[in-house]
């Protein structure tokens, strides 16, 4: 079995302060989703606290957060296999009524193939397809998993993620702005706990900015930098390849640090991951 949370992110994977976003960046060749996947095993195995009820008299604890995830690069199964690999089963957590997944790939790749499944918007179900690449379907999709997520127990948390946001808007033929997809943002997180977004963040789509899409891109991106309460960045060794080392990630608090729960901590580190699916995380030097 892959190795599941390195010791020195456990302070970062944790659940998310309230109302908070945790924006996780990444670039070609050190991409995010080892990261969200072990985001998933520490909301889905970590202990709850207890709930109080009436009077205090009939405390009781309840089940981690529920978690909405949308992905617009990666599709079920491959969550699906990276959470087995960590000892989490996605299909287990989906009959408690605790995960829902929002397909957002097929939709920006086969649009007509989605109009032609036996789906329907009205057909309630723990994996969804989102129909459109248009905002308002968007909204309304991550609308409605949040509320279905929260019907199955309104104790729990629930935890928004979103994979590759920005894949939505640069397959959006120039139709979905940046500022758009970040109001909606806003307007879910009010209906969340926490939110967890994960960006591509290579320098062309940020420095450039000689294209329409690359300054929506650029825009989008520095935006959520400023919402966020912390921010984790994987990049590539600035010397190259190693035969022992993945990339770096940077924890740096974000723009809203200040607003909710506190500045974390500042660190580089290390990492490499393995063939099977595992990471190791360490102190430049070890």
């Amino acid at each position: 079995m892959a190795s599941r949370i390195p010791p020195l992110l456990d302070t970062y994977l944790r659940l998310p302060p309230e109302a908070s976003l945790v924006l996780l960046s990444g670039v070609l060749g050190s991409t995010t989703n080892w990261l969200v996947l072990r985001y998933l095993h520490s909301l889905f195995t970590n202990p709850s606290d207890f709930v109080a009820g009436q009077d205090d008299v009939d405390a009781h604890k309840v089940d981690g957060p529920n978690v909405v995830l949308v992905s617009f690069l990666r599709d079920y199964a491959f969550w699906k296999e990276g959470s087995g690999k960590l000892g989490v089963d996605l299909d287990l957590q989906t009959r408690k009524g605790r995960f829902i997944f929002i397909d957002g790939l097929v939709s920006l790749i086969h649009t007509q193939q989605v109009h032609a499944t036996k789906y329907t918007p009205e057909t309630p179900s723990a994996k969804k397809v989102l129909f459109s690449t248009t905002p308002q379907c968007l909204y309304k999709e991550l609308e409605d998993a949040v509320a279905q997520v929260r019907r199955s127990c309104s104790e729990r948390n629930t935890v928004l993620i979103v994979d590759q946001l920005d894949m939505f808007l640069a397959t959006s033929g120039g139709k979905v702005s940046g500022q758009e997809l970040r109001e909606i943002l806003l307007d879910i997180r009010e209906k969340v706990h926490s939110c967890i977004v994960t960006v591509s963040a290579d320098e062309p789509l940020i420095s450039s900015q000689t294209t329409s899409l690359e300054k929506e891109h650029a825009a989008l991106a520095i935006s959520l930098a400023h919402d966020a309460n912390l921010i984790i960045s994987l990049r590539l060794l600035e010397t190259g390849t190693a035969r022992d080392v993945s990339g770096v990630l940077r924890a740096t608090p974000g723009g809203g640090s200040g607003d909710v729960g506190g500045a974390m901590e500042e660190r580089e580190l290390l990492y490499f991951v393995t063939g099977d699916g595992g990471v190791r995380v360490f102190e430049r030097g070890q």
